[in-house]
């Protein structure tokens, strides 16, 4: 069954795509969850709109991306954390407080999903933290954990 996907889909494709997929899958799964409509010839031609529009979208967020990471490419963040005297953190450095401490040092607004931390930090010292800001830009920022006073 023919269909134009009205959101991007894992394993199918992106939004305004025209894909050929199972009728089951359609009937069960895209059509009643609102994912996709069937391909007419009226729809098609709405999914040329789409298709530009998600181009066009992609390509200012690329920029957007690329200058994100311009400012924090080799950009040192510090993070106050209470911490015991063998270095070891009471809590831990969160993405979150990532997140916080860029945007008031550096004035650059990220998502916390946007960074690759696979655990929370929680020694004091200097750690790299990748950055993931699209699909084919991402950039390594350090995050210097200090104790606070």
């Amino acid at each position: 069954m023919r269909v134009v996907l009205r959101d991007d889909v894992d394993g199918v494709g992106r939004r305004g795509d025209i894909v050929e997929v199972t009728g089951g899958f359609a009937r069960n799964f895209l059509l009643p969850h609102g994912r996709a409509m069937v391909a007419t010839e009226g729809i098609t031609a709405q999914a040329a709109g789409m298709r530009r529009s998600r181009d066009l979208r992609e390509a200012r967020d690329h920029e957007a991306a690329e200058a994100k990471a311009q400012v924090l490419a080799g950009a040192v963040i510090t993070v106050e954390a209470r911490a015991g005297s063998g270095g070891r953190l009471f809590g831990s450095v969160s993405q979150a407080d990532i997140v916080e401490a860029v945007r008031q040092q550096k004035g650059v607004e990220l998502d916390r999903h946007n960074l690759v931390l696979d655990e929370p930090i929680k020694k004091v010292g200097s750690h790299d933290v990748p950055l993931h800001l699209f699909h084919d830009v991402a950039t390594v920022l350090t995050v210097e954990v200090s104790a606070a006073s």
